[in-house]
């Protein structure tokens, strides 16, 4: 493989929860006074941190979230994940063969620990990832698009940015991985692939993440 590392997203990517989470997210927000659509959801929250949230609502409306929006949506969306979350189809087989290859990976995600650890149960992949292979935008100051957490994740791993490929399924994140000076491969089960413009290459299905990543 030409890579010394490779980085994945979680939501959307390893785990099945975009759906889930962005529909309990534009509940959430319209319930609370900003009406948001599923669609509107995904094409501003997709991808990035709370904080993001927090800014856009602010900056459109003039107010503030309340002080425990957080704590009330994740306490809604790990509900969910019990009873709906499923992983992506091929993560598993993707994850086998990396580890049976010898290829270093972890996960780079916008998502709290918490969340990232739920999602991984729940699905059944925690067994692929141990907590030194497990990075979230709790960990630096800025999330996607930024590039710090790609590039926190890489230093942590000992890989130098260039050597690294990210596989993400948002603009957010495809931005955040060519800032970081990194490949990146689109992954367009969800994200129409237009909105992934920049991306090194685009797939439709973890299927042929192994083959392209050689």
């Amino acid at each position: 493989m030409r890579y010394d590392l490779v980085i994945f997203d979680n939501d959307g990517v390893l785990v099945d929860s975009e759906p889930i989470s962005n529909r309990l997210l534009a509940a959430y927000l319209t319930e609370l006074g900003h009406p948001t659509t599923y669609e509107d959801s995904i094409r501003d929250y997709m991808g990035s941190a709370m904080h993001r949230v927090h800014e856009l609502v602010e900056e459109r409306t003039g107010q503030r979230l309340p002080d425990d929006f957080d704590d009330v949506f994740h306490a809604r969306v790990f509900a969910a994940f019990e009873r709906e979350l499923k992983p992506v189809a091929g993560a598993a087989e993707v994850l086998e063969q990396l580890a049976a290859d010898g290829v270093p990976y972890c996960v780079a995600s916008s998502g709290s620990h918490e969340r990232i650890r739920v999602g991984h149960r729940t699905t059944g992949l925690d067994r692929w990832f141990d907590e030194s292979r497990v990075f979230s935008s709790q960990d630096v100051g800025r999330g996607k698009p930024a590039p710090d957490l790609f590039l926190y994740a890489a230093d942590r791993m000992g890989v130098a940015p260039g050597r690294c490929a990210v596989v993400e399924d948002s603009p957010l994140g495809v931005r955040a991985a060519i800032a970081a000076g990194m490949d990146v491969y689109g992954f367009t089960a969800m994200t129409p692939a237009e909105r992934l413009r920049g991306a090194t290459q685009l797939f439709t299905s973890l299927g042929q993440l192994t083959d392209l990543l050689e």
